[in-house]
C-alpha cells in the first residue's frame, strides 16, 4: 500500500498511486521524479548549500530507517576528488529543504554547526556504533 502524501492540485499526475505503471510518454522508462516525489538515484548526487549559497558539498548518500521506511539522514560529502579522500558528513533530513531555484539541497544550520558537527571518513561505519545517530539528531537539536 502506497504511502498516503496530501493531494497538491498542482501536481501533474502521470500515472496512478501505487501503480508499477512505466512512463505513460512511451520512454519505457520507471516515473523517476514529479513535483512531489523523487527517486533516491536523483537525490544522489545534488549540491547541498549553505543559506549563503556557497555549495558545501554533495549529497553521497541517503539512510533509511528500516521500521519507518522514511529518510533519516542525507550523507553529504564535502572535499576530495572524484569521491575519495573527502569527509561524510550525516545531515538530518528535516535539515534540508529543496530549492528549485539552486537545483539543490540548502541546509538550514549555520557554519559554525556544521564546522563541529560529526564526521567520518570512507574507510569508517560510524552507524554501525547505535550511539552516532543520537549524537548526529543531538548536534543539530533533532530528537533522538
Amino acid at each position: 500500500m502506497p504511502t498516503q502524501l496530501p493531494v497538491d492540485p498542482n501536481e501533474h499526475r502521470l500515472r496512478e498511486a501505487g501503480s508499477m505503471e512505466l512512463d505513460p510518454s512511451g520512454e519505457g522508462v520507471a516515473v523517476e521524479e514529479t513535483v512531489r516525489l523523487i527517486a533516491s538515484n536523483k537525490v544522489e548526487g545534488a549540491p547541498v548549500y549553505n543559506a549563503a549559497g556557497e555549495e558545501l558539498g554533495t549529497i553521497h548518500n541517503l539512510m533509511l530507517d528500516k521500521y519507518t521506511g522514511q529518510v533519516a539522514y542525507a550523507v553529504m560529502l564535502c572535499g576530495g576528488f572524484l569521491g575519495l579522500g573527502g569527509t561524510h558528513h550525516p545531515l538530518p533530513w528535516k535539515a534540508l529543504k529543496y530549492d528549485p531555484k539552486v537545483g539543490g539541497y540548502v541546509v538550514s544550520a549555520d557554519d559554525q554547526r556544521l564546522m563541529t558537527a560529526p564526521r567520518y571518513s570512507a574507510s569508517e561505519d560510524p552507524f554501525a556504533d547505535p550511539q552516532f545517530a543520537g549524537r548526529v539528531d543531538a548536534h543539530y537539536g533533532e530528537p533522538g
